[in-house]
């Protein structure tokens, strides 16, 4: 049997879900948002797909971005924060051969976690046009195959459906149901379209579950508290730093095309520097001077 392959940052995100309280989850797109969010306080943080599609490519998450370019971007972030982080495996890249090959190369690059789903390749942003769902085996296969992988590499596995828009909450459930049957770690149903739905979809899976907190999409934006109370263990928030990112950037290149001032939406020079690091590097560079 092949030698399990140790992961650090999956055993701290297990410790963090054997608390029982909910994990605020924002998600990041590259090393620096990543970076501001450890800087926050948060202890877990998620490579938003969407969101690296939109920073890495300048393209929306619509398939667009490779497996090696996703795995590259999460090695990135990896290299400038300590705590956990989950990936996006979309649907798995293709076979479930090429779902283990996707689910132990994020275990090995150092991921805590990574979702795979239920979708037809290309797959679609959850809350966008388009989208539409492989047969129950074939959904069903996929998460074996990460099962699988995970024998071999340790990481959590976050399974993901889509079936509810056009297929029901039950038929979701279902599935989710069978997910945590075959071993995933956590279920994330996508697009609950109330709080009852929510309610069930806590009540009736038998693992972790995690709610997405999609300003703007279907499902319902319900406090911290609320969602504790409902029985989730993640809350994602999958869009909140590039939609503030991109709104402080649209306002001050605005400012700047109408020859206005622009310094009010700017951080200080001085935080600026701080954040992104140059205060350690001077501290470490100071250790090596003679």
């Amino acid at each position: 049997m092949p030698t399990l392959w140790p992961n650090p940052q999956a055993d701290r995100l297990r410790a963090l879900l054997a608390r029982g309280e909910l994990i605020v989850m924002p998600c990041c797109y590259d090393a620096l948002s990543a970076r501001l969010i450890e800087q926050a306080g948060f202890e877990l943080t998620f490579l938003s797909g969407f969101a690296a599609s939109a920073s890495r490519i300048g393209a929306p998450d619509v398939g667009l971005m490779s497996y090696a370019e996703v795995l590259d971007q999460a090695r990135n972030v990896l290299g400038a924060i300590d705590i956990p982080m989950m990936a996006d495996g979309d649907t798995g890249h293709g076979n479930p051969m090429n779902v283990e090959r996707t689910v132990e190369g994020f275990a090995r690059a150092g991921c805590a976690g990574v979702m795979i789903e239920d979708q037809v390749a290309p797959k679609r942003c959850g809350h966008t046009r388009g989208k539409a769902v492989v047969d129950r085996e074939e959904a069903f296969d996929r998460i074996r195959a990460a099962v699988a992988a995970r024998a071999r590499a340790d990481i959590l596995i976050k399974a993901r459906t889509d079936a509810r828009r056009d297929h029901g909450l039950a038929e979701a459930i279902a599935r989710a149901q069978r997910f945590a049957e075959l071993g995933a770690d956590m279920v994330f149903v996508e697009e609950p379209m109330s709080e009852g739905e929510m309610r069930s979809i806590c009540r009736e899976v038998p693992v972790p579950t995690v709610a997405n907190m999609l300003e703007g999409g279907q499902t319902p934006i319900l406090p911290p508290q609320a969602l504790a109370e409902i029985g989730f263990a993640i809350a994602a928030y999958p869009l909140a730093c590039l939609s503030s990112a991109m709104k402080a950037m649209v306002r001050t290149l605005a400012l700047l095309r109408a020859g206005e001032d622009h310094q009010g939406t700017l951080m200080s020079f001085d935080e600026l520097r701080t954040r992104v690091g140059f205060d350690d590097y001077y501290r470490t560079e100071a250790r090596y001077r003679q």
